[in-house]
C-alpha cells in the first residue's frame, strides 16, 4: 500500500507522462534538390518541432547547441526599463533551463512533413522559469509554459526559387493578457562561427556589400557566408509589415565566447492605446541558401519582386 504522502507526487508524474505521450512526434525531415545536392531540413522532438538542422552539400548551417540556437521564432512583450526581451519571452524550441538536454518545456501539438513542406503547431515555453532573471531583470511569467501558440509552414523551393525556404509563421496571442507592446522575432538563425562574413543587400544596386558586426538591427536584408563564399544563408521579408506592426528590422550578432553568429528578422507592435490586441499575427520570410553568389542572386530577385 502506498504511503499517503507519495500519492500526489506519483499522480502528478503519471499526468505529466500522459500529457507528453499525447504530444506529436517532432522528428521529421523535408528535402528538395538544388545545385547538384539537396537542401535538407530536420526537426526534432527535443525542440518541439523547431528546426534543428539545415544542410546543403554536406554543410550544416545551424548551430543547435541548446534550446535557443535554432532556426526558430520567439517573441518578447512589455520591453521597459524593468523588463527586457527575455522576461516575458515565449520561445518555440523551449526554455533556457532545458539547456543542451534531450527534452523541451515547449509542447508540439501538431506536425506534418511530406516532400518539401513542413507544418507545425507549438505551444511555446517561456524562455525563463518563474523566479529566473535575465540581465538582472526577473521573469514576468508565473508558469514555465505559455498560452501562446505558433503555427509555421516551411516550404523548400517554392516555384521559381529552388534554393529558398519559404517561411510563414502565425502567432496566436491569447486573450486575458495585458501587454503594452510586442516584439516578434519572426525568425532567427544561429549559424556556426565559420559563417563569419556579414553582408547587407544594397536596395539601389541589389548587390551584397559588407556589413559591420553591429550588433543590432538595420533595415536592409542580410546574409552570412563562409570566408570563401562557398556557403551562405540570407533573410528577407518580402511583404510590407502587417497593419499594426512596424518592421522588418534585420539584426546581426557575433558571439565570440559562445562561438556562434546570429541573424534575425524582427517586427514590433506598439498600439496607440497601449494594449496589444489578442489574436493572430502573421509574418512571411524567405531564406535563400547556397553559395554567396546564389544567395545574392536570390535576394536581388526577391527584393525586385
Amino acid at each position: 500500500m502506498l504511503k499517503r504522502h507519495l500519492i500526489f507526487p506519483l499522480l502528478t508524474f503519471v499526468i505529466t507522462i500522459a500529457a507528453r505521450a499525447a504530444e506529436a512526434d517532432g522528428d521529421a525531415v523535408i528535402r528538395a534538390p538544388f545545385g547538384g545536392s539537396e537542401i535538407v531540413v530536420t526537426t526534432t522532438a527535443r525542440l518541439a518541432g523547431a528546426i534543428h538542422s539545415v544542410t546543403w552539400r554536406g554543410r550544416e548551417f545551424i548551430d543547435s547547441a541548446d534550446h535557443g540556437r535554432q532556426l526558430q521564432s520567439a517573441a518578447g512583450f512589455d520591453l521597459t526599463r524593468t523588463g527586457n526581451s527575455e522576461t516575458f519571452n515565449p520561445t518555440e524550441a523551449g526554455a533556457r533551463a532545458d539547456g543542451p538536454g534531450p527534452v523541451t518545456t515547449s509542447r508540439l501539438l501538431e506536425i506534418h512533413a511530406a516532400g518539401n513542406v513542413l507544418r507545425t503547431l507549438t505551444q511555446m515555453a517561456f524562455w525563463l522559469r518563474p523566479g529566473e532573471k535575465s540581465g538582472g531583470q526577473p521573469a514576468e511569467n508565473t508558469a514555465p509554459l505559455s498560452a501562446h501558440r505558433l503555427a509555421k509552414q516551411v516550404t523548400i523551393g517554392p516555384p521559381g526559387q529552388p534554393n529558398v525556404l519559404d517561411y510563414a509563421v502565425t502567432w496566436t496571442v491569447p486573450a486575458g493578457e495585458a501587454h503594452a507592446d510586442a516584439q516578434f522575432e519572426a525568425l532567427t538563425g544561429y549559424l556556426p562561427p565559420e559563417f563569419a562574413r556579414f553582408w547587407r543587400l544594397d536596395p539601389a544596386t541589389k548587390k551584397l556589400g559588407p556589413l559591420s558586426d553591429g550588433p543590432g538591427e538595420q533595415r536592409d536584408p542580410v546574409a552570412f557566408s563562409t570566408a570563401d563564399g562557398a556557403y551562405a544563408m540570407g533573410i528577407i521579408a518580402p511583404e510590407p509589415a502587417p497593419s499594426g506592426s512596424t518592421g522588418p528590422g534585420y539584426g546581426r550578432f557575433r558571439f565570440p565566447m559562445e562561438k556562434v553568429v546570429k541573424w534575425n528578422c524582427v517586427f514590433r507592435v506598439h498600439p496607440a492605446d497601449g494594449v496589444v490586441p489578442a489574436g493572430d499575427y502573421r509574418y512571411h520570410m524567405l531564406v535563400p541558401i547556397g553559395t554567396l553568389a546564389d544567395v545574392e542572386a536570390a535576394l536581388a530577385k526577391l527584393a525586385g519582386e
